[in-house]
């Protein structure tokens, strides 16, 4: 009992400043009781009644409230989204739990879906989220809780940093190494371990990303930023994915500058995105190319000076006759195909830049005229996403003083019953610029 007794003392120290904080707890309680009670739920044994108890998941609650959730899982590939009852997810160490408002609709979950993209199962999609903030986890560092209040609002980005690796401590988020080693290689958050459970079997799912098509998810605090009450959460939720994904491209890879002349070939959520970013910074032309005349109507609603059909003329004779012949500064891949893949090469001037952040199947390949690329200084870049510390809250002020119209860039907006439709829809080409599942 009184080893029992100093190992609670101990522990109760360490947690003192988070327990505080932690609203979950009423405020009559004692320091001791709600000590106790954070590590009952934190740890599988507690020793501060001087016995082992292991809490199950049924008996963990979120501010008293629920102690169960719905999501929807891909059991296996090419198989329909099912919604099931999950326990709910317990945050750890500088990680929060979401309440969460919205999900977009991406296309790299259809890769998934589809099985292109090889990735654990089952799982839960989506990863382009906004959310209200209903807990954080234990023992995390007082800055993000005095930053991400319970109740705030908040948006999250799909690249979530762990903000200590070697990239991170070099201020590229997006090559973070806990990402792509956990969540990307494993599905799992960076302890090696999921936050989701199912509620009949205690099953574990995995996660990509954050698992965003659920009622509440666990995300790591440096993958997200405060959403203004300015900004719909439905419409901010595309601010994660498929804007970040344009600025990262924009910024970072092609760093575009005013008069610069831009191709964007895809115009779908990202690309689209794309053409919203490049005008946001100075582009003096923006060529959008797609094979749907509505995809390209839209893009010149938000900023395309020129569009081509490429289902009917050759994109890059056409990119090069806009431009004198010469070719544009930058052309982005926006798509994913062998076929765009090339016509993004052979579209940019010489000594210009081809940007490739489409995502295909596993294992495709894209060809390159060697000697093109070394006679004319051709650069290929490639580019996953932006960087969630230094790019979100930028990607948040850009929508809030409408440089960004998050609302055109939303097409459609569904239910969670509804996600296996929309991702349907989007894989037969349907969905002109983003879907987003409103969730709660």
């Amino acid at each position: 009992m009184a080893s029992s007794h100093r190992n609670c003392i101990l522990l109760r120290r360490a947690i003192a400043g988070a327990s505080r904080r932690v609203s979950a707890y009423s405020s009559q309680d004692s320091l001791s009781s709600r000590s106790c009670s954070v590590l009952r739920r934190w740890f599988s044994t507690s020793h501060c009644d001087g016995k082992s108890s292991i809490l199950s998941p049924a008996e963990y609650h979120v501010n008293s409230g629920p102690s169960f959730m719905r999501g929807a899982v891909l059991w296996e590939p090419n198989k329909p989204l099912a919604l099931e009852e999950f326990h709910m997810p317990r945050p750890k160490v500088n990680e929060v739990l979401i309440r969460t408002k919205a999900c977009g609709v991406c296309h790299s979950d259809l890769h998934v879906i589809k099985g292109e993209l090889p990735f654990a199962s089952p799982c839960v999609v989506g990863h382009e989220i906004t959310g209200e903030v209903v807990e954080h986890g234990p023992l995390s560092d007082s800055k993000i809780i005095e930053r991400f209040p319970i109740g705030s609002r908040v948006v999250g980005a799909f690249i979530m940093p762990c903000g200590s690796c070697f990239f991170c401590s070099r201020g590229q988020d997006d090559l973070c190494e806990s990402f792509f080693a956990y969540n990307r290689a494993k599905g799992t958050l960076y302890d090696g371990e999921t936050r989701l459970f199912l509620r009949s079997t205690g099953k574990p799912v995995f996660m990509y990303s954050m698992g965003g098509l659920a009622e509440y998810c666990v995300v790591p605090a440096h993958g997200l930023t405060n959403l203004p009450d300015s900004l719909p959460y439905t419409e901010s939720a595309i601010l994660g994915c498929a804007v970040f994904t344009a600025y990262g491209a924009m910024a970072h890879a092609a760093e575009v500058r005013p008069g610069d002349t831009i191709a964007v070939i895809g115009i779908g959520g990202v690309g689209s995105s794309c053409v919203q970013i490049a005008k946001a910074f100075g582009a003096s032309e923006i060529i959008a190319v797609d094979v749907q005349d509505a995809k390209l109507e839209k893009a010149k609603l938000l900023g395309a000076t020129e569009t081509v059909n490429a289902r009917y003329e050759d994109a890059v004779a056409k990119i090069r006759e806009i431009t004198g012949g010469r070719g544009v500064d930058i052309a982005v891949e926006a798509l994913g195909r062998s076929q765009t893949f090339s016509q993004c090469f052979h579209s940019v001037r010489d000594g210009g830049k081809a940007v490739m952040i489409g995502l295909t199947f596993s294992g495709a390949k894209g060809e390159i005229d060697i000697n093109h690329l070394v006679r004319r200084q051709i650069k290929v870049i490639g580019s996953y996403g932006g960087r969630a510390r230094q790019d979100l809250p930028k990607l948040v002020k850009l929508a809030e003083k409408g440089i960004f119209d998050l609302k055109s860039a939303v097409s459609r907006k569904c239910k969670m019953e509804e996600a296996a439709d929309a991702y349907a829809e989007l894989d037969k080409g349907n969905i002109v610029g983003r879907a987003v599942v409103e969730i709660m």
